[in-house]
């Protein structure tokens, strides 16, 4: 399959990377839907989950058409297994790709994880190897994608308790390489970071600094909840059931500093409080982007602004893809 070599010439909406008024939103969950509609809380975006809006027909549609008629829309997949050995599955990522052609969204995401194998399919976002066998089939995952929907996608970095012993590279290197090679971007998930950090005795700032100033599209935030593994040790659980912890909201800022404001969603899966409590994370991460932006702007030397080294905007040939078999 040839690659795709202009992903800034495919039919997709234009970058909203560049506007220190990033918009900071929702992960949307049932619950919310109703509180949402009638305004209780002001959002600048809404994130769903692709696997829950793949009907052609019903309320499911319409609901979300009133909500993408009111907001910009991020559609979020779970369920193409990226990093999984079987192909993908043809019939599902059309669907995905009905979806986004119908609502248009700001992006798609996915995971770096695999979830389904020989027909069986599991409740979790699994751990691959970061080794060049994994490395292809991501590409060549990634690719497959892009071509369904005529846009480049964003991969997010997983949340991981366990580290693979095939592993011949950090997973900074492995995502580098798989934004080389195929032109896609990053959703950089900073609790995801945090997780991985602690739980395999990492460095989430080193992580971060790691990654190009110019790969990261959108950025997520949620809760963790802290535990003990079993000799003892600190263990982090992505539970999406508590408000962003304030490591997470430091290594946000971080973030900012070397990636610029970026859409960003909060995420929130369970114990979920009301839709205000919710929309006030939204609102902090939104402060946090402009005071980012006007300190970069403070910056800047003079005629610097909306040059190639702005926050948030590529450099023109940075993330070019490069040919590869």
């Amino acid at each position: 399959m040839p690659r795709l070599r202009r992903p800034d010439a495919m039919d997709c909406p234009p970058d909203t990377d560049t506007d220190p008024g990033a918009p900071a939103g929702i992960g949307l969950r049932p619950p919310h839907l109703a509180a949402l509609l009638r305004g209780e809380a002001a959002v600048d975006l809404v994130e769903v989950h692709a696997e829950n809006h793949l009907a052609a027909g019903g309320p499911g549609p319409r609901a979300l058409a009133r909500v993408r008629e009111r907001w910009p829309l991020t559609v979020h997949g779970v369920g193409l297994s990226i990093g999984g050995a079987a192909p993908l599955e043809a019939a599902h990522l059309a669907r995905v790709a009905a979806l986004v052609e119908r609502v248009e969204p700001l992006h798609f995401s996915e995971h770096l994880a695999w979830s389904g194998h020989a027909g069986r399919w599991f409740n979790d976002l699994l751990p691959l190897p970061y080794d060049a066998a994994a490395l292809q089939r991501v590409c060549d995952h990634v690719d497959q994608v892009q071509q369904a929907l005529r846009r480049p996608m964003l991969l997010e970095n997983p949340s991981r308790y366990l580290g693979c012993a095939a592993s011949t590279m950090d997973e900074a290197d492995f995502l580098v390489a798989v934004v080389r090679r195929t032109g896609c971007r990053l959703l950089l998930d900073l609790t995801n970071a945090l997780v991985t950090a602690v739980n395999q005795g990492g460095d989430a700032a080193a992580f971060i600094d790691a990654l190009p100033a110019d790969a990261v599209a959108q950025y997520h935030l949620a809760g963790c909840t802290p535990d003990r593994d079993a000799l003892g040790a600190p263990l982090l659980i992505d539970s999406h059931a508590r408000p962003v912890d304030e490591a997470v909201w430091a290594l946000y800022a971080r973030a900012l500093r070397r990636f610029g404001p970026q859409p960003t969603v909060v995420e929130r899966d369970q114990d979920l409080p009301p839709l205000p409590v919710l929309a006030a994370e939204a609102d902090r991460a939104r402060a946090l982007m402009r005071a980012s932006a006007r300190r970069a702007a403070a910056d800047r030397p003079t005629g610097g602004a909306g040059g190639a080294g702005a926050p948030g905007r590529p450099a023109a040939a940075a993330l070019r893809p490069v040919a590869h078999r």
